[in-house]
């Protein structure tokens, strides 16, 4: 198991390489669990450059969000993840100041299957992901966002864990 998550793990690096170009941003994200577990997220943002349903009032658009997290638990339960998802943004009109809401569903792998209390079942889960925020001028963005994990009843175990968290995004 441990060599499928490094083996995972150098593959979305090397992906990572090839995409800096179009990237969006740099994520720095902090936040807790349920059960207090604190959470640590270092991600990359990819902008799909379009946008649907624009108005006087704001536009829907969207960005490929690839990330690694740790999960920061006792001696034996820390956990790490690598996770992909396309994410919906519905960004509000604003000259310096562009409120936003976002929703995403992708996919994301866990070195272990057990974080705190939680029995995850297996390594795969889906990542649910619901947040808002700002986005200023400069391409700066902060905001509170919620991420739900569970493998949606693919394994016997199914606890599933939720964290909360804070994140910045600076512009590359």
């Amino acid at each position: 198991m441990k060599r499928l998550f490094c083996l995972a793990a150098i593959a979305a690096a090397l992906m990572g390489q090839s995409f800096t170009a179009q990237a969006a941003g740099v994520e720095f994200g902090v936040g807790q669990t349920g059960n207090s577990t604190m959470t640590y997220r270092l991600g990359m943002q990819f902008d799909w450059d379009k946008s649907w349903l624009q108005s006087d009032v704001g536009r829907v658009t969207g960005y490929w969000s690839g990330a690694y997290t740790y999960w920061e638990g006792d001696k034996t339960s820390s956990n790490n993840s690598l996770s992909f998802s396309p994410v919906f943004v519905y960004e509000f009109a604003g000259q310096t100041v562009k409120p936003y809401v976002e929703a995403g569903v992708g996919v994301a792998f866990f070195s272990h299957t057990k974080l705190d209390d939680s029995r995850m079942g297996e390594s795969f889960q889906f990542e649910d992901r619901i947040g808002f925020g700002l986005r200023f001028a400069g391409g700066h963005e902060v905001g509170i966002r919620a991420t739900h994990y569970s493998n949606a009843g693919l394994s016997s175990w199914n606890d599933g864990v939720e964290s909360y968290a804070l994140h910045y995004t600076m512009p590359l």
